[in-house]
C-alpha cells in the first residue's frame, strides 16, 4: 500500500511536469497554472477551518495582500522573484497574526463576520491607497526573472509546480507533527486543550499565520500569472469560492484542497460552455447512479438516503439538454451544485469516497513507527520523596457568580501522595472548585498554593504544565484523533522542535517524536488501551474514553491529578479496572484529588475525604469518620441514617 500510494504520487508530479509539453495550448496551461495556485492556498485555508474549526473568511483579503505585496515591491523596488515571494509571506503572515487577535474572542458567525469584515477592509484600502497600489487601476507585471532568466509561460507554470510540492510537503508534515496535533486539539475541545498545556491562543495565532503565509504566497504567484491585478479580484465571491472549496473537496486532506481548487477554477468555465456541461452532467448522473447501486448492494445506505442525489443528477442531465444557453441559469445551476455537495456530502468528495469505499485515513507517522510496540515499562513519572508534605494548599477560596456563591470560603489541604476525595450531592460546588484549581475559573476571593507557588491568575496551560493534569466530569476527547494522538497531545510539552525542524525532519525532531510516540504506547498500556492505540476516540466504548482521559492527562508527568467522577456510567467490571489503575498511579507517586458519586470507590480508595455542601465544607477526615459524620447524612439523606455501600 505504502509503495501504491509513492507510486501514485510519482505518476501525478510526472504527469503536472509534462503538461506543457504534452498540452501546448497556453490557455490550458495557464488554467492549470490557477488551479495549483489555489491549491497552495487552500492547503492553509484548511489548517484553519479543517484543523481548528474556525471559519475564516478573510482569505480573500490575504490572497490580495500577497499579490499586491508581489506588485509593489517589484514595481516600486525592483525585487527580485526569491526576495519578492519571501517579502509576500512575510507580510501577509503578519497580517494573519493581526486577524487572529479578534479570532482569539470570538467564534462561529462572530468569528467569520470579523474576517469578513477584515477582507472588506483589505479589498477597501488597495483601492483607495493610490499612492502605493495605484488604486483601481491597478498594477501590471511582467513573467519574472530567476537566476538572471526571463521565464516564460512554461517556465513560470514549472516554477508554480515545484512550489506547489513544496507547499504540500511543507503542510503535511507540519499537520503530522506536534503542531497539527494542537490545532485538531483545538477543534475538539478548546477547554481540554488549555488543560493539556495546549495554549489555545498561541495555537490559533499559529494557524493564521501560517496560512496566511501560503495565502501570501499564491497571491505572489497569482500576481506573476496573470500579470495584472486590481481591487476588484479579491471581493467576497472569491472568498466564498476558497470556502466552498475546502468544504466541496473535504476537509483536512490535501487531496481534498487539490479537487476543490479544481472544482471552483472549472466549474466557473463548465457553466459557459453548454455541450462541455451535457457531457459533465451526464457523467456525474452515470456515476452517482453507479455508485448509489453498489452502496444499497453492499447495505452502506437506504433508498431513501441516495434518492435526492440520484435523481437530483438525472434531472441535472436532462435539464442540460432542454436549455439552449446557460447565460440565464448559470447562478442558478452553480448555487444548487453547491447547495447539494454542502448538504449531501458534509465530508466533501474525498470523505464521501472514503467512506463509500471503506477507505481509512492513512495512519499517522506516529503510528507507523510504533507499529508492534506495546511499550509499558515506568510510564507514569514518580513524585520525589524529599518535597514538602502539603503538595496543595487552597484557604478562604471564594467563587461567586452573580450573588450565587458556588464556594464559600473553602480550604482544602492535599498531601502528596494520597487519595484525597471531594464528594457531596450534586451542585454542592465539586466541579467548581476543581475549575477553579486548573485555572478555567478565577476564584473571587481566597489563595490557592500549588508547590508553594500561587496558580491564582495563571491560565488553564500554564497550570497544567506546572503538574497539574484532570479530567472531566463530561468525556472531553478529540474525537476525530486517535487515542495514540490524544495522548500526544498531552505529550506536546516534551516537544522542543519548531517549525523548520518539523518541516525538514531535523534529527531533534524525530528524535522527540519516536520518544513521545514510545511513551505515548506505554501510557496507553497502562490503562489497558494498548490494542486501540490507532482507533479514533469517538469509536472507543464509553468506559474507554473515561481510561483514555486518564491516559492523556498522565502524559502531562502530572504531581496532581484531579479525576472528576471517573466512574459515572460505568459497568461494574470497567470500575474494578478503574480502581486497579487509580491505586497504580498513587503507588508512582502521583497524588489524587477524587470527585465521586460511586460511595463505594471513594470509601475503598481514598486516604482523606472532604465533603462539599451548597459550596461549603461540612466535613473532612478519613472515610470511616466521615460517613458517620451527621451533617454529611443529613446532607445526603436529610437526616436518615445511612449506611455508605462499602466495595465488593
Amino acid at each position: 500500500m505504502k509503495l501504491l500510494r509513492y507510486g501514485a504520487a510519482v505518476l501525478g508530479i510526472a504527469a503536472l511536469a509534462l503538461f506543457p509539453i504534452a498540452i501546448d495550448n497556453p490557455y490550458y496551461i495557464h488554467l492549470l497554472e490557477t488551479i495549483m495556485i489555489y491549491a497552495i492556498l487552500l492547503f492553509g485555508l484548511d489548517i484553519v477551518v479543517g484543523y481548528t474549526g474556525q471559519v475564516s473568511l478573510g482569505h480573500a483579503g490575504l490572497f490580495g495582500i500577497g499579490a499586491y505585496t508581489a506588485g509593489v515591491m517589484v514595481m516600486k523596488l525592483g525585487t527580485p522573484l526569491l526576495v519578492t515571494l519571501i517579502g509576500a509571506i512575510g507580510v501577509t503572515a503578519l497580517f494573519g497574526a493581526l486577524l487572529a487577535l479578534p479570532a482569539l474572542r470570538v467564534t462561529g458567525p462572530y468569528l467569520a463576520m470579523v474576517t469578513l469584515a477584515f477582507g472588506t477592509i483589505i479589498q477597501i484600502l488597495i483601492n483607495e491607497m493610490t499612492f502605493l497600489t495605484e488604486g483601481p487601476l491597478g498594477i501590471k507585471l511582467t513573467k519574472p526573472a530567476l537566476l538572471g532568466v526571463r521565464l516564460d509561460e512554461r517556465q513560470f507554470y514549472w516554477l508554480v509546480v515545484v512550489l506547489l510540492m513544496l507547499s504540500l510537503f511543507f503542510v503535511h508534515r507540519v499537520l503530522r507533527s506536534q503542531y497539527g496535533r494542537a490545532f485538531e486539539a483545538l477543534r475538539g475541545s478548546p477547554v481540554a486543550s488549555d488543560c493539556m498545556g495546549v495554549s489555545v491562543y498561541r495555537y490559533k495565532v499559529y494557524a493564521f499565520v501560517i496560512s496566511a503565509g501560503l495565502a501570501g504566497l499564491a497571491g505572489a504567484l497569482y500576481s506573476f500569472s496573470e500579470q495584472y491585478i486590481s481591487p476588484n479580484t479579491y471581493n467576497f465571491e472569491l472568498t466564498v469560492l476558497f470556502l466552498l472549496a475546502v468544504i466541496m473537496g473535504g476537509r483536512k486532506t490535501r487531496t481534498g484542497a487539490l479537487l476543490g481548487a479544481t472544482i471552483i477554477v472549472l466549474l466557473p468555465k463548465l457553466l459557459d460552455d453548454l455541450e462541455l456541461f451535457r457531457w459533465v452532467s451526464c457523467t456525474i448522473a452515470v456515476f452517482v447512479a453507479a455508485g448509489a447501486a453498489y452502496l444499497l448492494s453492499r447495505g452502506k445506505t437506504t433508498p431513501q438516503r441516495v434518492a435526492v442525489p440520484v435523481f437530483g443528477s438525472i434531472a441535472l442531465a436532462g435539464l442540460s439538454f432542454v436549455l439552449t444557453t446557460m447565460t440565464d441559469w448559470r447562478l442558478s445551476i452553480f448555487g444548487l451544485i453547491t447547495l447539494f455537495v454542502v448538504y449531501y456530502l458534509q465530508d466533501g468528495i474525498v470523505g464521501f469516497v472514503r467512506n463509500a469505499l471503506n477507505i481509512k485515513a492513512r495512519p499517522t507517522d506516529d503510528a507507523e513507527l510504533v507499529s508492534g510496540v506495546a511499550g509499558s515499562g515506568d510510564a507514569v513519572g514518580t513524585a520525589s520523596a524529599t518535597a514538602p508534605a502539603e503538595l496543595l494548599i487552597a484557604s478562604g477560596v471564594l467563587m461567586q457568580f452573580g450573588g450565587l456563591k458556588a464556594l464559600a470560603d473553602v480550604d482544602l489541604v492535599v498531601k502528596r501522595g494520597t487519595i484525597h476525595g471531594l464528594i457531596g450531592p450534586n451542585g454542592s460546588g465539586k466541579s467548581t472548585m476543581m475549575n477553579v484549581l486548573t485555572g478555567i475559573y478565577v476564584p473571587t476571593a481566597g489563595k490557592i498554593d500549588f508547590c508553594g507557588a500561587s496558580v491564582i491568575g495563571k491560565t488553564s496551560s500554564a497550570i497544567a504544565l506546572s503538574g497539574i493534569a484532570r479530567t472531566f466530569q463530561n468525556v472531553q476527547l478529540f474525537g476525530e484523533m486517535t487515542a495514540l494522538q490524544n495522548v500526544m497531545v498531552g505529550l506536546h510539552h516534551t516537544f522542543g522542535s519548531n517549525l523548520i525542524d518539523v518541516a525538514l525532519h531535523t534529527p531533534r525532531y524525530r528524535r522527540e517524536n519516536r520518544h513521545a510516540t514510545e511513551r505515548g504506547m506505554g501510557l496507553l498500556a497502562v490503562v489497558g488501551l494498548a490494542d486501540l492505540a490507532h482507533e479514533e476516540a469517538r469509536n472507543l466504548p464509553y468506559g474507554k474514553q473515561r481510561a483514555l482521559e486518564v491516559a492523556r492527562a498522565l502524559a502531562l508527568d502530572p504531581q496532581l491529578l484531579l479525576l472528576d467522577e471517573p466512574a459515572a456510567g460505568l459497568t461494574a467490571p470497567d470500575i474494578k479496572e478503574l480502581i486497579a489503575i487509580i491505586r497504580k498511579i498513587r503507588d508512582h507517586g502521583v497524588t489524587v484529588i477524587l470527585i465521586e458519586h460511586h460511595m463505594d470507590v471513594v470509601m475503598s480508595i481514598c486516604d482523606t475525604v472532604s465533603v462539599l455542601d451548597f459550596g461549603h465544607k461540612i466535613a473532612e477526615g478519613d472515610p470511616a469518620m466521615v460517613q458517620a459524620d451527621p451533617k454529611v447524612i443529613e446532607a445526603y439523606l436529610g437526616g436518615e441514617t445511612a449506611t455508605f455501600a462499602q466495595p465488593a
